[in-house]
């Protein structure tokens, strides 16, 4: 029988996320954006243009509407046949089903841009933030205990076993409408498209553009994404309060998808939108104890904790005053951080340094105290386990 952890099973299917790939799985992928060269043999009409545009913000506001803020987040409610047409709508992008995308993105939040993220630029790279992660063997399954709300009902179920249906069924459309030029253009290059601005969410919205909250992760608002993606670019408003119907928190934060919604409320399709708190409209809101520890481990990154180390180390070599501090930290074994805390070292940043870096690192949040407090025990803890494995 095996003795290995469950946890050190993670951290080490988390550590070899490039060489999972199922390669056989891309190729249908592959194929989709081949097939769009086949434009040169079936001509490129206008009504196959349209076709193409209309299909790609109808089913933006599938991926947006559906995929995310309703199946990920319950940012609203709607009818049970509401629900399946949004449903239908969604996959019919060929992104995978509504149950599976929900549970995925449910996870993304719970570990955003930690080693146990399934999309992270930071820990796995661009290129497998943007596509790579979805065609890893660990995704194929989906862990329905996330999405446990929606499991109850059969026909959600039914389009999770049968996921290529809808849009099976949308290119064969898209064919008897405009023929071959309605399939290729219509369909397939509006395909690629909707993939592509999705990815970036995952990808770029992680990388590039500005940040207005602190959320613990590297999530930003990026208004030419949010005009792609109907609002979804606004990314660094959304990871501050995820359960907001509306993404854009300023007026001038154009957001189609939620203009779309509170239309559809007026009509009854709709309702129970659910808005951010004015605390975190005004950026006043107190953060969370995960979000603290988030930034205050990023915050303690750009320390170098090991140069730190070696300094206070050889302080206390050489400084006759400290020969005491060497014994109690000895002593004190993994309370060594509480021995540090009421000393002044040299080399070792005070919170006073802590802070100065930190409000250089992160916008304007009430929680800052918390961050700097927290970052600096996390270098005193790190501090003092090195001194005394040195000193054992």
């Amino acid at each position: 029988m095996s003795s290995t952890s469950p946890l050190k099973q993670q951290q080490h299917d988390d550590h070899h996320d490039h060489d999972d790939i199922v390669y056989p799985q891309t190729i249908p992928f592959i194929l989709v954006h081949l097939a769009c060269f086949a434009a040169i043999w079936t001509s490129v009409t206008w009504e196959a243009v349209t076709i193409a545009a209309s299909l790609y913000w109808l089913r933006m506001f599938g991926i947006t509407a559906g995929y995310h803020r309703y199946f990920s987040h319950r940012s609203y409610a709607t009818s049970r046949v509401f629900q399946f047409i949004l449903a239908c709508l969604a996959q019919s992008s060929a992104q995978k089903s509504v149950l599976w995308w929900a549970a995925k993105h449910r996870h993304h939040h719970l570990f955003s841009d930690t080693e146990h993220d399934v999309h992270s630029p930071r820990h796995t790279g661009f290129l497998f933030a943007h596509a790579g992660w979805i065609f890893a063997r660990k995704h194929d399954t989906v862990d329905l205990v996330k999405v446990g709300d929606f499991t109850r009902y059969p026909e959600l179920m039914w389009l999770h076993r049968y996921e290529l249906v809808p849009a099976a069924v949308l290119a064969v459309i898209t064919f008897l409408i405009a023929g071959w030029p309605g399939l290729v253009v219509g369909f397939f290059w509006s395909t690629v498209a909707v993939y592509h601005a999705t990815f970036c969410i995952n990808s770029l919205a992680h990388v590039r553009g500005s940040k207005r909250y602190v959320t613990g992760d590297d999530s930003r608002n990026n208004w030419l994404l949010a005009f792609f993606t109907m609002g979804e670019g606004w990314h660094n408003n959304h990871h501050a309060y995820q359960a907001s119907v509306r993404q854009g928190f300023r007026w001038w934060e154009i957001d189609p998808t939620f203009y779309i919604l509170k239309a559809l409320s007026w009509v009854g399709v709709v309702w129970d939108l659910k808005s951010p708190p004015e605390a975190v409209l005004k950026n006043e809101q107190k953060l969370g104890s995960r979000v603290i520890d988030r930034a205050a481990a990023d915050l303690v990154a750009t320390f170098n904790v090991e140069s730190i180390t070696a300094k206070v180390s050889h302080a206390l070599e050489t400084t006759p005053s400290l020969t005491d501090l060497r014994v109690k930290l000895t002593a004190a074994q993994h309370k060594a951080h509480e021995v540090l805390a009421h000393v002044h070292l040299p080399h070792v940043p005070t919170r006073d340094e802590i802070w100065a870096r930190a409000s250089t690192m992160f916008v304007k949040t009430r929680s800052l105290d918390d961050i700097v407090e927290r970052a600096h025990r996390l270098i005193l803890e790190a501090v003092g386990t090195r001194l005394v494995v040195a000193a054992g």
